[in-house]
């Protein structure tokens, strides 16, 4: 099952903890995750999330700027994952933790349908 990440495009640690959480999922098991930075326009959002079987969205907090970027395209995520609501505070442009991206990669490698 391929599962694409949509991650937020925001500066914040919040926001960078999206990005770095992603790339570990990418590392982790190559070829089972593609990852869209909320950056692209939502055409090609749309385009790339296509050859999905599963849309995450991680927001990096309640603004939830890449959940606002893919509705533009239309598409609905099967998850929605925000990193303040996990207990991670946003710390402006404070550095990320390393625990604070395993707990977001913890809670995406969790869910039943992300298992080999």
């Amino acid at each position: 099952m391929t599962i694409a990440l949509v991650t937020c495009s925001g500066i914040s640690n919040t926001g960078k903890l999206t990005t770095q959480a992603a790339q570990i999922l990418l590392q982790r098991k190559p070829g089972h995750y593609i990852w869209m930075h909320a950056k692209q326009s939502a055409a090609m959002l749309e385009a790339e999330i296509r050859v999905a079987e599963q849309v995450i969205v991680i927001d990096g907090c309640t603004d939830c700027c890449a959940t606002k970027k893919l509705f533009k395209s239309c598409l609905t995520p099967h998850r929605h994952i925000i990193a303040t609501e996990l207990g991670i505070e946003k710390n402006g442009m404070g550095e990320v933790q390393y625990d604070e991206i395993e707990k977001i990669v913890r809670v995406i490698m969790n869910d039943g349908s992300c298992q080999e």
